[in-house]
């Protein structure tokens, strides 16, 4: 659903992104959001680039702070926003630690809250588009698929460390792989022959499990490569987090707005501003790309946007999980030439 409600209705132009290694999805839509809203303090939680910062502090009136725990695109972010001066803060962190990471700069300002949280929850084409972060199964690299590659275990370490059983419910509860197991499997095949150190080498061993790509379909590692990124990083925690802190965070009257790319992290952010005493939901259904902006920007056509304000009354939110089990097959057996029949990932950023 591309329609916007009233106080969206005349998005402005966007902002020239000149030579920025990452175009920012639904970029008019998020800032027709907040320049309807007015200047005021803002966190971009998932810096990124820049794109998303750089036209909010396009708004009169508007600083932002931007958190990021990649420390390359928070470098290219801070070259980017530096002519804003003192209007643009940069913090290298978790966005799930937003309430630590905001609490001095709050206190610096003599704020109590800000006025509105904007995360951009898919990944970057920093990330994406460099083979050594081992995001993409279209370009080779190590199975790294850290966000930030200063810390915590690698998708390699990852699989090492898990049993069978343990990587097929991964596999299942991230990526909605219905034949989790069988991918599994031919993945810790893969491992102890040795054959298990890139990202081609994992792709290959998922295409042996579900078989080969169908033509006009989603890669047949799509699904695994999601659930693994998912696990090292911890994403649905962080933006479980993230989803609870904004209350306390956010003044009265102030905006929550988040993209998600595919549907766990949409039904956490659903749920989360359907609380109707703490939010008020400004789109009734998500906010999608228009055909003209994914012609130019194919990553964009899985996005996400939901914009909620924040109520005057102060109330608790709980937060929902969900979970399962594949009842898949147990054998690895080459799929290579018998692909099954099965539904996309509707909303894969692994483009």
């Amino acid at each position: 659903m591309n329609a916007l409600p009233v106080e969206f209705s005349s998005p402005p132009a966007p902002t020239p992104e000149g030579d920025a290694p990452h175009r920012p999805v639904l970029l008019q839509e998020v800032i027709a959001a907040f320049t309807a809203h007015g200047g005021g303090l803002y966190v971009d939680a998932t810096l990124g680039a820049g794109g998303h910062s750089e036209a909010l502090l396009e708004i009169p009136g508007t600083t932002v702070i931007g958190i990021d725990r990649d420390t390359r695109a928070l470098g290219i972010a801070k070259e980017r926003l530096a002519r804003f001066g003192d209007r643009f803060i940069p913090v290298h962190g978790r966005f799930s630690e937003i309430e630590a990471h905001l609490a001095a700069h709050l206190a610096a300002m003599g704020k109590a809250h800000v006025d509105g949280i904007l995360a951009d929850i898919g990944l970057s084409s920093i990330q994406l588009d460099d083979p050594g972060r081992g995001m993409s199964f279209r370009m080779e690299g190590p199975l790294d698929m850290r966000m930030d590659v200063s810390t915590g275990e690698t998708a390699l370490d990852l699989i090492e460390r898990l049993d069978d059983d343990e990587l097929a419910n991964v596999i299942y509860r991230y990526g909605e792989e219905r034949r989790s197991r069988r991918v599994a499997r031919c993945i810790k095949q893969a491992q102890v022959a040795g054959e298990l150190s890139t990202t081609t080498e994992l792709r290959r061993a998922v295409v042996r499990a579900v078989g080969p790509a169908r033509v006009g379909g989603v890669d047949p590692a799509t699904r695994t490569f999601q659930a693994l990124r998912i696990a090292v990083n911890g994403e649905l925690d962080e933006l479980t987090a993230l989803l609870d802190a904004a209350p306390r965070l956010v003044a009265p009257g102030g905006l929550l707005a988040i993209i998600s790319f595919h549907s766990l992290e949409d039904r956490l952010v659903k749920q989360a501003t359907r609380n109707r005493a703490v939010w008020q939901a400004l789109n009734k259904k998500p906010i999608t790309a228009s055909d003209e902006e994914i012609s130019v920007n194919p990553r964009a056509r899985s996005a996400k946007l939901r914009v909620a304000r924040r109520f005057m009354e102060d109330v608790a939110e709980d937060a929902g999980e969900d979970g399962g089990e594949d009842a898949g097959e147990d054998a690895c057996g080459d799929a290579s030439n018998n692909a099954e029949d099965g539904e996309d990932v509707a909303s894969e950023d692994l483009s």
